[in-house]
């Protein structure tokens, strides 16, 4: 999906990293992904908190597959790359994108003070077309295209997860 990695998927899973190297293997990614851990996941808005049971992407591997490949994403999923980048440095711009994947998602970039620096919606499946964070993010949160507007998510809003920040 998205220093210029990939991560895979949709960009929550389809954001490679611009420089980054994509695989195909739908299977493998599924594997792969079926495996990844899940945790809770808020986002305070101004309507109230959101939550969402997201996997998470840590490893290269993770990251590189994303949301790739697939079909199904449940309401409150998603996928949650963290931290980013992957190798542990400081927050740097992340560029995702869709290739490889089949749903619509939002991107949501997440400053390393956990706050919404920008949200892109709707991100274009298989598009091979980078989406950038626009600042240095510490994490990138994948939900299902639209789903931002629908439950009032914005920038400025307040995410958090289990393990956030060494918890």
């Amino acid at each position: 999906m998205m220093v210029k990695r990939r991560f895979g998927a949709a960009l929550v899973a389809a954001a490679l990293l611009v420089s980054g190297a994509c695989k195909s293997d739908p299977g493998a990614n599924a594997a792969g992904m079926q495996a990844a851990a899940r945790i809770p996941l808020t986002i305070q808005t101004g309507a109230g908190p959101r939550q969402f049971s997201v996997e998470v992407a840590r490893t290269p591997e993770q990251q590189e597959r994303g949301l790739m490949y697939r079909t199904h994403i449940p309401a409150d999923g998603g996928m949650i790359f963290t931290p980013y980048p992957g190798d542990g440095g400081p927050p740097r711009e992340a560029s995702f994108w869709m290739k490889n994947t089949p749903s619509p998602l939002d991107i949501i970039f997440i400053r390393p003070d956990g706050t919404i620096a920008r949200i892109a919606d709707n991100a274009v499946p298989y598009s091979e077309t980078p989406v950038k964070s626009g600042e240095p993010v510490g994490a990138v949160l994948e939900i299902n295209g639209g789903r931002a507007a629908e439950l009032g998510i914005a920038p400025g809003d307040k995410v958090s997860w289990a393990g956030q920040g060494g918890e």
